[in-house]
């Protein structure tokens, strides 16, 4: 590995990869691994796209402490909550600036009218700008957040009142998600006024400690500092997403210096980064879920037997050593052990390839029954290379006359086709957006998950459902914890999809950088990321 490295330092120096910019004495490089899908993560839970946007460009009402996941002030400078859970009033930041742009100057500073536009346009079937860019919000969607919130009302211009219809004990955390942004509603009301509302998604403005400056697809992301930013900062006046697909590149890019920081590391490349004096490998943790979903919308794979076979088909300890090399730990249900709700005797399948047999037999499956999974063609924390899982577990059913087509294709065509349910299984995961155990049920795996696109195996269960919803109305952590537990038993008695891994998130970068931070929940932040002299 040391010796590859050396060889694609040698090839990125020859070519002049690794010469600085006449901007990077005071901009700081990341190198991404895709395009965003937009510049709004409104519209997409893929961490490409929050990653280049959630914390670069906006704000929140409320925001997560990385260190101990505790919420903290945003755009919001307080807030109290009714004691039927039923009322939240937020009293709001003054004097806060949206950004100036060559495409829009602003004529105010953020107030109530930003914060109605921005909720009621995911919320409101009937909000003008509701279907711009598809009309799909795949993370409040996928909650019935729109069902949730009965109202939201504008006291005066600094403070807003939300009402429910039933108390939901997560809904704080879902406001301080990377997808609770806070949009500009004159931006908004300008472009609706000369015909192009859906640029509001494309060229973003918001208040965050960055500003958009240009994007070219499969090439870089330039930002530029907002200068009017409300809070104190210490981070660089320019911010480049340079987009490297190849891992190998990326880590190339990080030893000659063209990249200050990466995105996905490589688990081979742990070792060579954290013996270098030049680079720095920071470690945390993750709260994430690594899985193969099977789509339980088609036949056979709507037959709980079949499922249960597949699970038992597949030596699970031996993913965890190919595909994570150690950096994961196993995975029994979709809860992490650094999460208050996980439950370490939740129940688990093991490897029993003739058990499996048996059940397929039963459900009246031949030897030569043929099925895809597909395999995600970019890299996560939760699958670092999930073509060779892919490989890995064709030969296990191929063991119990299973044969298995691997499929993958471009990670938006990737995404979308999956969200029409062209799959018979898939190797996927999820990111905890928030600390609370609901950011895991909800999204993957009920009936409301399904349209959205974030419950890939197309599962839709009425009482595992009522469990979810039962868990919300209660703030007392034993009785959710009974209450997941009992959702638990349900996911292992169906099996919708086999949890594998819950990985360590690391971040790599450049030993002279500092500020940055891994953050469990959600998008990176350059805000206060800078080089040392």
């Amino acid at each position: 590995m040391r010796y590859l490295c050396r060889v694609l330092c040698a090839i990125f120096l020859l070519a002049g990869c690794g010469k600085q910019s006449n901007i990077n004495d005071d901009a700081i490089t990341f190198c991404s691994e895709s395009n965003p899908t937009y510049f709004n993560p409104q519209l997409d839970t893929s961490s490409t796209t929050a990653d280049a946007s959630a914390h670069q460009l906006y704000d929140r009402l409320l925001e997560f402490n990385p260190t101990d996941g505790r919420i903290e002030r945003g755009l919001a400078s307080s807030w109290l909550v009714s004691n039927d859970g039923l009322t939240y009033t937020f009293q709001l930041q003054r004097d806060v600036a949206f950004h100036q742009t060559d495409y829009f100057t602003p004529t105010r500073t953020f107030n109530a009218d930003d914060v109605i536009f921005s909720i009621n346009r995911w919320r409101l079937a009937s909000h003008p700008y509701h279907e711009v860019s598809g009309g799909i919000y795949p993370y409040f969607d996928s909650l019935g957040l729109d069902k949730t919130i009965k109202d939201v009302k504008r006291i005066n211009g600094y403070r807003v009142e939300i009402t429910l219809y039933t108390p939901d004990s997560a809904f704080l955390a879902n406001l301080a998600t990377d997808f609770s942004v806070i949009l500009s509603q004159e931006y908004a009301q300008n472009l609706l006024e000369i015909g192009t509302p859906s640029k509001i998604d494309y060229y973003p403005i918001g208040t965050g400690p960055f500003k958009f400056s240009v994007y070219k697809q499969n090439q870089y992301i330039r930002y530029i500092r907002h200068p009017d930013y409300f809070l104190p900062t210490t981070g660089a006046e320019h911010l480049i997403f340079d987009i490297t697909p190849k891992p190998s590149l990326r880590m190339a890019k990080l030893i000659t210096g063209e990249c200050d920081a990466i995105a996905f590391t490589s688990q081979s490349d742990l070792a060579v980064i954290s013996e270098r004096d030049d680079l720095t490998l920071l470690e945390k943790p993750g709260l994430n879920i690594g899985f193969w979903a099977f789509n339980t919308s088609k036949a056979p794979f709507d037959d709980p037997k079949v499922r249960r076979a597949l699970v038992l088909a597949v030596d699970k300890t031996s993913l965890l050593e190919a595909v994570f090399l150690g950096q994961a730990t196993r995975a029994k249900s979709l809860i992490p052990s650094a999460s208050w709700a996980y439950q370490s005797d939740a129940p688990e399948l093991g490897y029993n390839p003739v058990r499996a047999r048996e059940l397929l037999d039963e459900a009246g499956l031949p030897d030569s029954f043929t099925m895809d999974i597909w395999a995600m063609p970019v890299q996560r924390a939760y699958n670092p290379n999930a073509m060779k899982m892919a490989q890995l577990i064709k030969s296990y059913l191929n063991e119990i006359g299973i044969t298995l087509n691997i499929i993958s294709y471009d990670w938006n065509i990737f995404r979308e086709n999956l969200t029409l349910g062209m799959h018979d299984s898939v190797l996927i995961g999820w990111n905890a957006d928030n600390g609370d155990p609901d950011n895991f049920y909800r999204p993957l795996l009920t009936c409301d998950a399904i349209p959205s696109g974030t419950n890939r195996a197309m599962w839709c269960n009425k009482d595992f459902d009522a469990l979810v919803q039962q868990a919300l109305l209660t703030d007392n952590f034993e009785k959710r914890k009974q209450i997941y537990k009992q959702a638990n038993e349900l996911l292992f008695a169906q099996m919708p999809l086999m949890p594998i891994a819950h990985a360590y998130q690391y971040q790599a970068l450049r030993s002279d950088i500092t500020g940055m931070e891994i953050n469990p929940f959600g998008g990176i932040g350059f805000d206060n990321v800078e080089r040392m002299p």
